[in-house]
């Protein structure tokens, strides 16, 4: 389905000493090698999908180590290094002195069709943001996105390449980025200034950038975007909810704000009266969640995303991914709606009363819901029999499977929610979902949050007063994220610890401040 563009592994290969190529090589699979890891006084070992081996009952010595650093490149200040005109990528781990004790040999591919399930996003014009956790295969696809915008797009594209990891190592960067022009970046802490002189010196239609991580790197690319300039780039983390809960990176999807609302506004909307609310338009139009190299889900429209999450509803997405035959296939995902007379569907949400429905769960951690309940201070109950239910809740593995308490459900029509994911944030949404749909307008919990934020604000004026450190009152994760944007906004720095339910916000005044 995708084809291999260049490996360039014998590269790699003949960069290892003796003993450990020979075994290597002679794996059935060494094509799909992922990399090779060498620690001093611990035998050699080579990793693949789904595997790790150990290539020589000999352990590494200091001479090994030396093999390979003099057969590839300088390493830079984040202690990596490559082999020219490949993009295999060696990382070093040092000692206290500095000495290389460790590496890391992996192997870099370039691969046609890696986009295929977004190309037509990314050829739309609008800034992609892709996500997932490391090894899924987020740089092969800025890569191939930089390629195609290139030569086939026609487009001015620009690579901002840190650590060479998008074009390869040495002056000329590697063909798999085909005619786009490339960066490199001197050292990590410089990347943000290279972003915006590659905007200012070289007028590019499209930059490409990996690893997004910094503040200044994510104040650099929105004003990018606010030049009209298309940006696709990667950040850390693996879901837009960990975006939106990462200070340093959330302003890349607009940011959060605590807005304190009047009496009248709380109740005409029927929430808490502080809240959290996005700050400023997102810089990325679309984020992408690499689940797999073939399976992806996509927000569309990341204002409408960060929205819904802030009011803890459920938000649309689209799950894509690519068939057997190589086709693009799309699942939209819509938010939860009132179910209508004699009908249940997926996803659909009852018409409540003023309790909490009463719920059947069916493939669904209870343990896990209940924990997720008792942080967020919202009652439930869990039936034991479905027909005591008013909703069924259950995992959209079983609902496909349609089995026969499904089917029961759907015939007495009681409604069903299907949860996307067994996750804490899933989890939190639907319960939020339901309590915003049975609460009055004003609750209990509004005092409990203004005495929260009063606090937090209590203990900000304190360190400005001179003490060092205050720890706050046991509260919610949601209450601990209002006292955190409090302590950020004031340029004080904080942390949840301690352990649920005790786990509570320590504020610190920085040294010298």
């Amino acid at each position: 389905m995708n084809k291999i563009f260049s490996e360039d592994l014998a590269d790699l290969l003949n960069i290892l000493p003796p003993h450990v190529y020979k075994p290597l090589v002679d794996q059935d699979d060494i094509n799909s090698l992922l990399e090779v890891v060498m620690d001093l006084g611990r035998p050699p070992s080579a990793r693949f999908p789904g595997r790790e081996i150990d290539l020589s009952p000999r352990e590494v010595i200091q001479e090994d180590i030396d093999y390979v650093t003099n057969r590839i490149g300088e390493f830079g200040d984040d202690n990596r290094a490559g082999i020219e005109r490949t993009l295999h990528r060696i990382s070093a781990i040092r000692n206290r002195a500095g000495k290389i004790v460790g590496i890391t040999c992996r192997a870099g591919r370039a691969v046609f069709g890696t986009i295929k399930v977004i190309e037509d996003l990314v050829q739309s014009g609008k800034s992609v943001l892709l996500l997932g956790r490391p090894g899924v295969g987020k740089t092969t696809m800025l890569r191939e996105v930089a390629r195609v915008l290139a030569d086939y797009a026609g487009k001015r594209v620009i690579v901002v390449d840190t650590s060479n990891e998008i074009a390869g190592d040495g002056d000329i960067p590697h063909p798999a980025i085909g005619r786009a022009r490339r960066m490199q970046v001197e050292t990590p802490s410089m990347q943000h200034a290279v972003m915006i002189e590659a905007v200012e010196n070289h007028m590019p239609e499209v930059i490409v950038i990996d690893e997004i991580g910094t503040e200044l790197e994510a104040l650099a690319a929105r004003t990018i975007a606010e030049r009209g300039v298309q940006l696709v780039g990667t950040a850390h983390g693996n879901t837009l909810q960990n975006l939106l809960l990462n200070p340093t990176l959330a302003d890349l999807i607009g940011g959060i704000q605590a807005v304190t609302l009047s009496d009248e506004e709380a109740k005409r909307r029927g929430t808490q009266k502080t809240i959290l609310e996005r700050k400023s338009p997102p810089t990325f139009n679309i984020v992408v969640e690499i689940q797999d190299r073939n399976l992806v889900a996509v927000h569309a429209d990341v204002t409408v995303a960060v929205d819904g999450l802030l009011l803890g509803q459920d938000i649309p997405q689209e799950i894509r991914s690519l068939d057997e035959n190589g086709d693009v296939k799309i699942e939209r995902i819509e938010p939860a709606k009132p179910a209508r007379k004699g009908s249940a569907k997926a996803s659909s949400a009852p018409v409540m009363s003023q309790k909490f429905p009463d719920m059947y769960l069916f493939g669904v951690n209870r343990e896990k819901l209940e924990a997720t309940a008792r942080e967020l201070h919202i009652p439930i109950n869990i039936v034991s029999n479905l027909s005591q239910a008013d909703i069924l809740v259950t995992s959209k593995t079983y609902y496909q499977r349609k089995p026969q308490k499904i089917r029961d459900a759907e015939s007495s029509n009681i409604p069903i929610y299907v949860l996307r994911k067994h996750s804490g944030s899933q989890f939190r949404q639907f319960l939020l979902a339901m309590d915003k749909r049975n609460r009055l307008p004003e609750t209990e919990e509004l005092p409990v949050t203004e005495i929260a934020i009063r606090e937090a604000e209590e203990a900000v004026s304190r360190l400005k007063n001179g003490e060092d450190e205050i720890e706050l009152s046991p509260r919610s994760s949601y209450i601990r994220r209002l006292q955190h944007l409090i302590a950020d906004r004031s340029h004080l720095t904080s942390q949840s610890v301690g352990s649920e339910p005790k786990r509570r916000v320590r504020i610190t005044r920085e040294a010298g401040s």
